[in-house]
């Protein structure tokens, strides 16, 4: 009987012990969780705090604060404002980390790093700040921007709330912002991009929307992590601009094509992870231009179409994953024999084919999979035949695909014309709008029609009241309006473009207005009355400048933070270019 009452004492205790643990792991998960309630009106908090719409200080913000503290010097006492303000900015701090942000010694405050200034060795300054994981339920102030000597700011694993405030574009010497797994909201962050020396960007599991700016892949960053957001549209099409070491965007909603400058990324990228996104078409042949990568993770899309050849050449990949895709056709054996290749999966697709390389397998150094396809010879796991059948039945061509087709072959090149061409291209305008290049030169006796100096001169007039017309183009171009016939026998110039009437042809003829376009063809004088004057020489065509080279970003060399990070769930054309040019110049000459 006591031993009974011994165990159901025992029985009792275990109870209240799983009651108790059970009591703090609720307390614990109330205290991490925030409710969307909750963090609309921390966010409206912020909003209201902020003196400038944007979140920027004024520029005599520091002149209107009273510190009743004496500091060692006036950064100490920028950084002890800043500080405290950002301390009544937070309305939850279950692990204390700030219980000890108290009086002037700001450097003894946790998560506060101080060193020599680099600009005076003797001055000692806040540079970097460190509340990774405290659990704080908060917002960033506009004080903030007072900390122009940080290096560091890391606040990831926190609960802070609303918008990156403008005043941060003030820390000019930060290279590391770590505000990931917070519940920081709006469009992406501009203010980012306007840290000058900025390198490490990690805006990860927040609720960040809209689309990502171009001039994010333009900045001299060294690693880029956008994943686990809101994040929408198409991937910037200078994606390739960055000089990154790391780009993760998954997680996200970006749909479109996988941009095909990824290719300029070769010399500097390391790890690309596109996974869990809406992206489709096929995958372009520029992205096994990353030879230098070792890691590329395209999963979870809707990619279409087979893999690229080129991927045979990327030597250094140690982890491919192109599975939950819609891709068919083969894997091929040197795919699977890459030399530093660890892991590759290509499941959940419709591949038809697999060399006996990528068959998985025990003894095999890569650990492959493939389950999830339309493989023959009695692979497990493969999808039912009426499934691959009705994507099968119509194969993707990658090489007339929108997102991989082959540039075209450039088009034989036609000579340039001499500068001073007979003949100039520029299509014809209205009659009305059309201002008379040459004017028919007068004869003393009678007049006679000139030659026509270019394609689409107007017929001159004659000595009859019969109407004469001009003689056919020497370049294939289209006839002239039934308007451009010749004038009436009243002697009167074609009509002139904004109503302006030139004085009659007995006279003198006008001069030739001068086309727009530099440099000005050449003007023919205007001939003396008494004597006949030569056709007037042909305006010379000035060819067009060349269009300006683009413009890329030189390789990045640089690898600040080389460190192996992961999400956690992980030309225009010369052509063309010219061809505007060239009607713009046609227009401008038309003027």
């Amino acid at each position: 009987m006591e031993a009974a009452v011994v165990r159901l004492r025992r029985c009792r205790n275990g109870s209240l012990v799983l009651v108790y643990l059970a009591a703090i792991l609720l307390a614990a998960t109330a205290a991490a969780a925030l409710s969307d309630a909750e963090a609309s009106d921390i966010a409206r908090r912020q909003l209201l705090s902020l003196r400038e719409g944007d979140g920027d200080l004024p520029d005599d913000f520091e002149f209107d604060i009273h510190v009743d503290v004496t500091f060692a010097n006036e950064r100490l006492r920028r950084a002890y404002v800043a500080l405290q303000a950002w301390r009544r900015a937070m309305y939850s701090d279950p692990k204390n980390f700030t219980g000890g942000w108290v009086g002037a010694d700001v450097c003894s405050y946790f998560g506060v790093t101080c060193v020599p200034a680099l600009d005076d060795a003797n001055t000692t300054v806040v540079a970097g700040i460190d509340l990774n994981g405290g659990d704080i339920a908060g917002y960033l102030p506009a004080e903030l921007g007072m900390l122009t000597d940080i290096a560091f700011f890391h606040i990831n694993s926190n609960r802070f709330c609303g918008i990156i405030p403008k005043s941060f574009s003030r820390l000019t010497l930060l290279h590391e912002l770590d505000v990931s797994n917070n519940r920081f909201v709006g469009g992406f962050p501009d203010v980012v991009l306007q840290i000058p020396v900025l390198k490490y960007l990690d805006l990860r599991f927040n609720d960040f929307d809209g689309t990502l700016p171009p001039h994010l892949f333009d900045k001299d960053l060294d690693a880029i992590f956008v994943n686990s957001n809101r994040f929408v549209g198409f991937i910037p099409e200078n994606f390739g601009n960055s000089t990154a070491t790391v780009v993760v965007l998954a997680n996200n909603a970006f749909i479109g094509c996988i941009p095909r400058s990824v290719g300029r990324m070769a010399d500097t990228l390391d790890e690309l992870m596109l996974l869990n996104n809406r992206l489709d078409g096929c995958i372009p042949p520029e992205l096994a231009e990353l030879v230098n990568s070792t890691v590329v993770d395209v999963s979870g899309n809707a990619l279409v179409g087979t893999l690229p050849e080129g991927l045979v050449n990327m030597i250094r990949l140690e982890q491919l994953d192109v599975s939950r895709n819609q891709l068919a056709g083969a894997v091929a054996e040197n795919v699977c024999k890459l030399p530093a290749l660890a892991n590759f999966s290509f499941a959940h697709n419709f591949f038809s084919v697999e060399a006996e390389a990528c068959v998985p397998s025990e003894d095999s150094p890569v650990a492959l999979d493939d389950s999830g396809n339309c493989l023959d010879g009695g692979r497990p796991g493969q999808k039912p035949l009426p499934e691959c059948a009705l994507v099968l039945a119509h194969p993707v061509d990658c090489r007339t695909n929108v997102c991989s087709k082959m540039p075209a072959p450039p088009a034989k090149k036609v000579p340039r014309p001499p500068d001073v061409s007979p003949h100039p291209l520029p299509p014809a305008p209205s009659p009305e709008n059309q201002p008379p290049k040459k004017s028919p030169a007068p004869q003393p006796v009678s007049p006679q029609p000139s030659p026509p100096p270019s394609v689409k001169s107007p017929p001159a007039p004659a000595p009859a009241p019969a109407p004469i017309s001009s003689p056919p183009p020497l370049i294939k171009s289209p006839p002239p309006p039934v308007p451009v016939s010749s004038p009436p026998p009243l002697l009167k110039s074609p009509p002139p473009p904004v109503s302006m009437s030139l004085p009659p042809p007995s006279v003198k003829s006008p001069p030739p207005l001068p086309p727009r376009s530099p440099p000005a063809p050449v003007k023919s004088p205007p001939p003396p009355p008494p004597v006949s004057s030569p056709p007037p020489p042909v305006p010379v065509r000035s060819p067009p400048p060349p269009p300006p080279s683009p413009i890329s970003s030189p390789p990045h060399h640089h690898h600040l933070h080389r460190r192996h990070l992961r999400s956690s769930s992980c030309h225009q054309s010369w052509r063309s270019s010219m061809r505007r040019h060239r009607r713009l110049c046609s227009k401008d000459t038309k003027r």
